[in-house]
């Protein structure tokens, strides 16, 4: 039986289920949905027990759209929808996505454009019979996210045609009936970078995660030279956060002739893209080959299907993913795989924080049921042992108000993405109540724009977080004192200037402006180099951060110069979105159901080796620390 002998059959299903009334014109895939096309779609806006069963029945997930010949003109659609809509909800955008019968608006207040159970989405579709989808405006625009929505406008008939064929293969029959599942480590096992997991059963192959090491230029890619990787018959790749050593090597897989789906959190799809394009500019300015182009880059766009946490999809005949929140930066997601009929079913924790944060809530530990575990030890030593968030700030607080009464500069070479934004949360509440020295923060670097993104998706945020900015009208991501640096012109400027706080990407000092930064202060030993998150092997921050004095740099001219490193040199540890050894510990012991076996990956060869030794002494459970290329039979 064929995809189409498929669709045929939940079509008379359907068509069975509906009332004639409704006078379904279309069922199509849509992915892993399945989308019908109705011509009085009021029926059903009225009656939703009726789909609910319905997509029950033929357990799949259905979208209802409207027959594009009863639409009303997006003009006059566009028209109604502000006058139903109160004008308190602040509407100040409405695009129409004609492929698919979507009419997005953006509203201050999209509470207001929802209504009390829903009731005015419902008042919006009975009238103009679009589906209304509602996003927040956010406080900060984002560019980024608007090449994207432009993108996805731009090429909706290619969309819409590449969910179908998504949906098809998705749909596809069952072809084998004794079930068995392998995973094989390609990158990141053993090694802090390149992430990604090839999961196999006899139906289907799925990758988790495709990164790139960002620290060296040897082994910098994940294995899929391997026989058994094939991206014709490779089914879905989930990514489960934007950071370039579980994303950046994902545009490369459509260079070369993937056409299948990407599934990631919204703001997942946002901040990798960010970040891979920002890659890109960084290899083209230091003459390094590029993996992949701009092209790829929106290849990929073109591809993801974005999904909420909490939300069961089928990505292959066999395979139910999941997406479950990792605390780890905004969107980052742990992966569960449900295989089978009840067959096996396996999480993959990604970047994991088993602690609140300002910026987030804690990774989620529990599972509607688990067999396999696979979990990052980044910090998986026993003396990984971090100190409490209240005495590393205390800590960050102490060394920068030293090096400002001295006359110097604090350089923090941050994340774009996640440290950036939780610095930016403890930098404002303690110069609001003054006990951090009040001088100007300087932003570099994609810092801004990976903020913008932050305040487009705050139903990632922590709830005390979305408290204080929607209901205490205090958006600290808005405060007075930061500054955004307008190009590398004014750099020198802050430099030659008075004392100040500059937060700057890259983290790791592997490129972007924090390597100009460093370059400029290190002469000065009034000034300060605090380190904030992890240092990688390889790259020029581990180099600074174990001791190196004298380190060879390019100048303005391009040649090379020694830069004698006489600043003072500080890590404070505390700020990781990392769990350290104990929460890690504690995230297994508290794992609901608790899993069979436990496989331990992205840390140093010590690390995993250790965290899954313990494990295994303390809980009892079978453990497994593989290298990189190792296959392993789960079911």
């Amino acid at each position: 039986m064929l995809s189409q002998e498929v669709l045929s059959e939940v079509k008379n299903t359907i068509l069975q289920g509906i009332p004639k009334e409704a006078n379904v014109t279309e069922v199509e895939f849509e992915g892993p949905e399945i989308a019908i096309y109705l011509k009085n779609p009021k029926i059903l806006v009225d009656d939703s027990e009726l789909v609910k069963e319905l997509a029950k029945r033929i357990r799949k997930r259905l979208v209802i759209r409207s027959d594009p010949s009863v639409r009303m003109p997006p003009a006059e659609a566009a028209e109604k929808i502000r006058k139903i809509v109160t004008e308190e909800a602040e509407i100040t955008n409405i695009n129409f996505d004609e492929n698919v019968g979507e009419v997005i608006i953006e509203a201050k207040k999209p509470g207001l454009v929802i209504g009390r159970n829903g009731v005015t989405l419902k008042e919006i579709t009975r009238t103009v019979l679009w589906r209304p989808s509602v996003i927040r405006t956010p406080p900060l625009a984002s560019e980024m996210i608007s090449k994207i929505r432009h993108a996805l406008q731009t090429e909706c008939v290619a969309r819409k045609q590449i969910l179908r064929n998504i949906g098809r293969r998705i749909h596809r029959p069952l072809l084998v009936k004794d079930g068995w599942l392998r995973i094989t480590s390609l990158g990141g096992f053993r090694e802090v970078g390149r992430t990604a997991i090839f999961v196999q059963t006899a139906e289907s192959s799925i990758l988790i995660d495709c990164g790139v090491n960002v620290g060296v230029s040897m082994q910098a890619f994940p294995r899929i030279d391997l026989p058994e990787f094939d991206l014709e018959n490779l089914d879905a790749v989930i990514i489960t956060h934007a950071h370039l050593d579980h994303s950046g090597f994902l545009p490369f897989l459509f260079k070369y002739g993937y056409e299948g789906p990407v599934y990631c959190t919204k703001a997942t799809l946002n901040l990798m893209t960010l970040l891979q394009l920002d890659y890109l500019d960084v290899a083209e300015r230091e003459g390094k080959l590029l993996p992949y182009s701009q092209k790829d880059v929106r290849k990929a766009i073109l591809h993801t299907i974005p999904l909420d946490y909490g939300e069961v999809t089928d990505i292959a005949p066999d395979i139910r993913l999941t997406l479950h929140n990792a605390g780890h930066i905004l969107g980052s997601a742990i992966a569960h795989l449900h295989v089978g009929d009840g067959l096996y079913n396996i999480a993959y924790t990604g970047d994991i924080k088993f602690s609140k944060s300002r910026l987030l809530e804690a990774a989620s530990s529990t599972f509607p049921r688990l067999e396999t575990i696979i979990i990052e030890s980044t910090y998986g030593a026993p003396s990984d042992i971090m100190p409490s968030r209240k005495r590393a700030e205390r800590e960050l607080v102490e060394i920068i108000n030293a090096t400002l009464s001295r006359g110097g500069k604090v350089l923090i070479p941050v994340l774009a993405v996640g440290r950036a934004q939780e610095l930016i949360l403890v930098l404002e509440e303690y110069m609001r109540k003054r006990m951090l020295r009040e001088v100007p923060i300087y932003i570099d670097g994609m810092i801004s724009e990976a903020t913008a993104i932050h305040t487009t998706h705050p139903e990632y945020l922590s709830k005390d977080l979305r408290e204080r900015i929607f209901h205490q009208g205090s958006n600290p991501f808005l405060a007075e004192y930061f500054k955004p640096v307008e190009g590398a012109g004014s750099r020198p400027d802050i430099i030659e200037g008075d004392p100040c706080i500059i937060m700057a990407t890259s983290g790791m000092l592997s490129g972007g402006p924090s390597v100009e930064y460093f370059q400029l202060m290190a002469p000065d030993p009034k000034n300060t180099l605090l380190f904030v998150s992890y240092q990688v092997e390889g790259t020029l921050g581990r180099r600074v951060q174990k001791g190196w004095k004298e380190i060879p740099m390019k100048n303005k001219e391009g040649k090379t110069e020694m830069v004698n490193v006489r600043l003072d040199i500080k890590t404070v540890d505390g700020f990781s979105g990392h769990s350290d050894r104990r929460q890690l510990l504690d995230y297994i012991r508290k794992l609901s159901p608790k899993p069979e076996r436990i496989i331990t990956c992205h840390g140093e060869n010590s690390k995993c080796i250790s965290l899954a030794s313990t494990a295994h002494k303390v809980f009892k459970i079978e453990t497994r620390a593989p290298q990189n290329l190792e296959t392993i039979r789960l079911k």
